[in-house]
């Protein structure tokens, strides 16, 4: 009697305290309940075989193969709950349809059995008694364990939240901001959210449930997002110009554990709590997400999960209790933290879309980084066409070999609930930097696995037949066949963005650089051009061709210390739209005559008269033919001044280089004229 209210209380009634307790009285008394339960049937069993099938009969035999069946199921489950990683819900809908079965024919078959009449004139006293005996037993040794699980819930309740602000909170003066502006970020409650809460990642990594994807998402940018060291810096300079306050513009998407726990607050010596600084975007703070919108800035609402009764409690049996729940209960474990929105572009544009106004520059609106409506508006968004679309975590979480009870998923249109794979959480872009400067776990295959996927040696089966093949963004060279002393001796760059699904480069294009760098030499192995070199103080030489943006403050000063909260507008800015192409024209004086003149517009500011200095051309009279062209795309995530500024000139840090494609070519030197382009 147990057995089948404390089942049905947790089939039917909403997560809680008491269910869950209930779930775990209900295994331990089945497993008490199984030696009694073999012997009795087996002796039952013995006793009325011979006797004829009567209605009596055939509910109690259905009775006892539900009940067998029941057993078995409750066994299986049990086991996978305790040594496996995730419950069979074939065996789950055995164990509950079983439940109903045996109650549909005990029933009957325990009420035929009062009902009977003895069969000698002095027995009704004695059934009488055993009657009541075994009603006083049944209910008895059902109320115990009920009572049981009451006592459990009242002294083993939830883990409670503090989820309120510092007494001395200071909200936004903006007329309705929310409560963590500048940030649209907001909870669905409004208020603070305990940091507790949204942390703990490493439980869903060594709980033998989720290890791959933790794996995955250690060395990753979403977790370093507020450890991030130039993100400390950049945070504490806002700080110290602005106020605290201002610093939860960045952290929505940077820190929200820290947003949302009121850390960023006025007289906060540290804006970055522990639990952020090392989690920065850890699991709950992704999957707790319950809705976002477009408009980007961190628009997303955060829910706050209830915990198992287990979750956050010390201790090798609180440990093992607490994966044993979320294993053999794992509805709420699931609803709450896996969505379908999670799945789409729009859950990230959250995020990769961001724009700053009057509330941090002063000034008025400016669009910054904007991966979503890049994407939207480039030919890898088919809205009449799901199948022929290319989103966010085909390129960025590719599918991956999986152990893991995430792997599966029947929601998409490629895939099945049992294909043994999951979405990487690595979510691989560009940062080969970070992992390796705060030496995070992982973080050597990491920086290796993103300089492949810049160079576009990562493949992606799903999307193979959507996807070109080679480099993210290649490059090809136009050169002549041949070239004569003296005359100019042309060159053509192709860059095109052929995979990417928003700009190359993307991201704050004042931190990132991407610059083409050519160099020629002649037969002897003599450089006679070069363009695109990094000086012994690791800075690309000044007329390079670049990619990248200069943004300005409104007195017109460069931003170059990521201080886009003086940001205004863009006085020079050079990306590649998905799909576009653009051409780099470089030129000089063919050598072995007189002194070189340089040509090209490279530079900042697109062109060769608003360059610095000129190309570095080196033209030995005794250059000698056939030249070698060759011609690289480089990119690093962090320009050296601002390295330099965070860190200090002393520090020797620099920001790995990656050549993200490259093209050679021969060019002949010609005794007399010449072929042109």
């Amino acid at each position: 009697m147990f057995l089948i209210v404390s089942g049905l209380a947790v089939f039917a009634l909403p997560f809680s305290a008491f269910t869950q307790h209930s779930l775990l009285v209900h295994t331990l008394v089945g497993i008490l309940f199984l030696p009694a339960a073999g012997v009795y049937l087996a002796r039952h069993v013995r006793a009325w075989l011979a006797f004829p099938l009567t209605h009596i009969k055939f509910t109690g035999w259905a009775s006892g193969v539900m009940l067998v069946v029941c057993v078995v199921s409750g066994l299986w489950l049990t086991g996978q709950g305790a040594l496996g990683t995730r419950i069979s819900y074939l065996w789950r809908a055995v164990h509950i349809v079983t439940t109903f079965g045996l109650i549909l024919f005990a029933v009957p078959h325990l009420v035929a059995v009062f009902l009977r009449k003895p069969t000698r004139a002095d027995g009704a006293a004695s059934l009488a008694a055993v009657r009541r005996g075994w009603s006083r037993f049944t209910l008895g040794s059902a109320l115990v364990p009920c009572l049981v699980v009451g006592a459990l819930a009242f002294t083993i309740p939830a883990v409670s939240f503090d989820n309120a602000f510092p007494v001395d909170y200071e909200h936004s003066p903006y007329e309705g901001a929310g409560p963590f502006s500048p940030s649209l970020a907001t909870t669905s409650t409004g208020g603070a959210l305990d940091s507790r809460s949204l942390g703990d990642s490493a439980s869903c990594g060594t709980s033998g449930c989720h290890e791959e994807i933790y794996r995955e998402w250690l060395p990753s940018a979403h977790r370093y997002a507020s450890m991030d060291a130039g993100f400390q810096k950049i945070q504490s300079v806002m700080a110290q110009q602005n106020g605290p306050v201002t610093t939860r513009y960045c952290g929505g998407c940077h820190d929200p554990i820290s947003l949302f726990s009121g850390t960023k607050n006025i007289g906060v010596d540290d804006l970055t709590g522990l639990a952020g600084y090392n989690e920065g975007i850890s699991c709950v703070a992704c999957h707790a997400v319950e809705a976002t919108d477009v408009q980007g800035n961190a628009n997303y609402v955060m829910a706050q999960p209830a915990r198992y009764v287990f979750e956050l409690r010390d201790g090798p049996v609180a440990g093992f209790l607490s994966k044993f729940l979320i294993r053999t209960y794992p509805a709420h474990h699931v609803e709450t933290l896996s969505r379908r929105m999670f799945k789409t572009p729009e859950f990230c544009a959250a995020c990769h879309k961001q724009f700053i106004d009057e509330e941090v520059n002063d000034v008025g609106w400016v669009q910054l980084q904007n991966q979503y409506d890049n994407w939207r508006a480039s030919r890898w968004h088919d809205a009449d066409d799901p199948e022929q679309t290319i989103e966010c975590r085909e390129c960025h979480m590719p599918l991956v070999d999986s152990l893991d009870p995430a792997a599966g998923d029947e929601a998409d249109f490629n895939r099945s609930a049992d294909d043994g794979k999951h979405r990487s959480h690595r979510f691989l872009g560009a940062n080969q930097f970070i992992p390796l400067l705060h030496e995070l776990e992982g973080a050597e295959e990491h920086v290796e696995l993103v300089e492949a996927w810049l160079r576009g040696e990562l493949e992606i089966p799903e999307i193979a037949d959507r996807w070109h093949e080679g480099p993210a963004v290649p490059i090809a060279l136009e050169v002549p066949e041949e070239v004569r002393p003296g005359e100019e001796f042309p060159i053509r760059v192709h860059v095109a963005n052929n995979k990417v699904g928003h700009d190359f480069p993307t991201g704050p294009l004042d931190i990132i650089q991407a610059w083409i760098e050519v160099r020629v030499t002649d037969a002897d192995g003599q450089v006679v051009f070069h363009t695109g070199t990094v000086d012994e103080r690791n800075f690309v030489e000044p007329g390079s061709y670049m990619f990248k943006a200069e943004p300005v403050d409104r007195y017109g000063n460069l931003i170059d210390r990521h201080n886009l909260w003086e940001m205004v507008g863009v006085r020079f800015k050079r990306s590649l739209f998905p799909g576009a192409a653009e051409v780099a024209r470089f030129s000089f004086d063919c050598p072995g005559a007189a002194p070189a003149v340089t040509q090209g517009d490279g530079g900042a500011g697109g062109g060769a008269e608003d360059a610095p200095e000129p190309y570095r051309v080196l033209t030995p009279a005794s250059a000698r033919g056939p030249f070698e062209v060759s011609a690289m795309l480089h990119y690093r995530k962090f320009d050296q001044f601002l390295l330099n500024f965070a860190f200090g000139e002393d520090s020797g840090l620099t920001a790995p280089i990656t050549t993200v494609a490259e093209a050679s070519a021969t060019v002949g030197l010609a005794a007399e004229g010449r072929k042109g382009l």
